[in-house]
């Protein structure tokens, strides 16, 4: 038999000869994934998985498990996401698991070590960070409507004015009705904000921050990756310097790749896979256009027509991993381009006076942890890497 107690999985052994009757008889009952309690004695055995196998001298039934839903044969990927709670024990999800988690703590090391400060900001907000249109509301008391956040950044960048190099880590949430691989409704992003950091600054620390997180789960779970069946060899190309090219000159290039990408668009996943199979390692495209950005990014004062930002792209057609910009620090552009997307100024009051009292350049960006994973993991889509994923379609189990 295969036993699995959480820490990983054992061999188990049973020889008739040795074992009484009854306890033979209990064997014959099992059935995948029956819960039993087991003694008996562990040998080393390089033939075995893991190095070691368990000779069993006694067995108890602890809860039963007829019918098992999920066999080992195909099934509907439908099936398995109604099946969720069941599916998770499987191999392949235990070994996703296990990754995100090391990105997870990967990523509160990576901080720690580097002296920022974790701030928790609200996921109940009267502000928004980005577009109207892909806001979850609610109605908040008598004060209107508050919104699931879809980022802390506005936040944290009031704690970086106290604290230096902060960072805000939890559940965000997006209403875009998109069924791509690369979306879900609700997930997991890290975004630290640092005082003083332009958007050179910026892009070295996420240069800095991916090639941690990659190296350590190259080094720490390299038996999950071989579960898995993921190829280590372009996680380990990834090293610095990552490839940089300006978002005009990616679109030259796209066009030449035969895109009928225009300047002035947003570039989108197809976009972004192209562009990043010309390199072997992830790429930085920064200073987008103005107008398809968000607010709170610093116009170039080199081309008034962009903004100092940059999205991190990786490679193997996963796409945007990462979104930064150095944020806007002068108090009357950042007020304009407020009105300029039909806000609120009162809402952001609080937000403006960040720049009415003791402004300074400051920069940050956002990870997805999911698309992370996937792309460490070689996942095809990211509702994999999450224990139980929100999509437009999906809200059970």
């Amino acid at each position: 038999m295969v036993l699995r107690d959480g820490t990983g999985y054992l061999q188990g052994v049973l020889s008739r000869k040795d074992l009484p009757e009854a306890t033979w008889e209990r064997f014959g009952t099992l059935t995948q994934e029956t819960s039993v309690r087991l003694e008996g004695t562990v040998r080393a055995d390089a033939r075995a998985p893991g190095g070691y196998e368990m000779h069993v001298a006694d067995l108890e039934v602890l809860g039963s498990c007829p019918d098992f839903p999920i066999q080992p044969k195909e099934h509907g990927t439908q099936y398995l996401f109604e099946h969720r709670h069941l599916w998770l024990r499987s191999r392949r999800q235990v070994a996703i698991a296990r990754v995100r988690h090391e990105v997870v703590q990967g990523i509160r090391d990576f901080f720690y070590d580097r002296a920022f400060t974790l701030v928790d900001t609200p996921i109940l907000t009267g502000s928004i960070g980005e577009q109207a249109g892909e806001l979850f509301s609610t109605d908040y008391f008598d004060l209107g409507k508050a919104y699931l956040a879809q980022t802390g950044q506005l936040y944290v960048e009031a704690a970086a004015a106290a604290l230096g190099k902060v960072y805000c880590f939890g559940p965000t949430f997006r209403a875009e009705k998109s069924k791509t691989r690369r979306h879900l409704t609700e997930f997991w992003m890290v975004e630290p904000e640092v005082a003083f950091n332009d958007s050179s600054d910026n892009m070295r620390l996420q240069e800095e921050f991916v090639r941690y997180l990659v190296g350590r789960v190259l080094e720490r779970r390299s038996e999950e990756l071989k579960e898995l069946e993921r190829d280590p060899t372009p996680l380990e190309r990834v090293r610095a310097p990552f490839h940089r090219i300006s978002y005009s000159d990616a679109v030259t290039q796209l066009k030449d790749l035969g895109s009928d990408m225009i300047w002035g668009s947003d570039l989108g996943g197809d976009d972004e896979t192209l562009l990043a199979q010309q390199y072997d390692r992830p790429l930085f495209v920064y200073n987008y256009p103005k107008g398809v950005k968000a607010f709170y990014m610093k116009e170039n004062p080199d081309d008034p027509q962009t903004v100092l930002n940059n999205d991190c792209l990786a490679p193997e057609g996963y796409g945007e991993i990462i979104g930064g910009s150095q944020r806007e620090d002068d108090h009357d552009r950042l007020l304009a381009r407020i009105l300029e997307q039909g806000l609120d100024p009162k809402a952001y009051a609080w937000y403006l006076d960040l720049r009415k009292y003791g402004t300074f350049v400051h920069s940050g960006f956002g990870l997805g942890v999911e698309r992370t994973v996937a792309w460490i993991c070689g996942a095809p889509h990211i509702r994999e890497t999450i224990a139980f994923p929100r999509q437009i379609h999906r809200l059970y189990p």
